[in-house]
């Protein structure tokens, strides 16, 4: 009864149980195993193995596997759905931190921040102010902004505080977190090679 009443309550910001249930028919039928591997992540997206968007799925990837065993298991497709669909920013925002922290070390470096923003600068076309600024020239103003301290590395606070403080800098830095475009987008230009 009190679980009824807390899937009551907070409707806009869970998901309810009939959706849990179709979620999971649905995942199973795709995942037999019970687990997704990259290569199933990569064929839902309509990725192949050798573009920028491939390494971008690998990011995102990464970031949904919250245990680390190379696989994304019901319970992580599921807080997936939920923080893209319905997470707040700052939820998104610590998402996004994770595909940038490719090594997993809590900070992000030069060279992490410059792989992310150079796939999205390709994949996502980012929508900049001026179309010259290249992708090294957008890192070195994200860490001129973001790396309060200077010390060459962007912590998850510093990477907090620069997207929230600075429309541009939450612009850049915040990934795309509605698949939807993206997949029919990877899908339209698979189609025409």
């Amino acid at each position: 009864m009190g679980q009824t009443q807390h899937l009551e309550k907070s409707e806009d910001t869970e998901i309810d149980v009939i959706t849990l249930q179709n979620m999971y028919k649905k995942f199973v039928t795709e995942c037999p195993s019970g687990l997704l591997f990259l290569h199933e992540f990569k064929k839902f997206f309509g990725v192949g193995p050798f573009a920028e968007a491939s390494e971008y799925a690998e990011s995102m990837f990464r970031a949904f596997d919250k245990n680390g065993d190379n696989t994304i298991d019901f319970l992580e497709f599921v807080a997936a759905l939920n923080l893209v669909f319905r997470g707040d920013l700052e939820h998104k925002l610590r998402w996004s931190f994770k595909v940038y922290d490719k090594d997993g070390n809590g900070f992000i470096d030069k060279n992490e921040l410059r792989a992310i923003v150079e796939i999205i600068y390709h994949v996502r076309k980012v929508e900049r102010e001026d179309p010259m600024v290249s992708p090294d020239e957008i890192c070195d103003r994200i860490f001129k902004i973001v790396d309060v301290d200077e010390d060459g590395q962007i912590t998850l606070e510093e990477f907090l505080a620069g997207a929230q403080n600075d429309p541009w800098i939450l612009n850049m830095l915040r990934l795309d977190m509605n698949p939807y475009s993206w997949v029919v987008e990877q899908r339209r230009k698979s189609a025409h090679f």
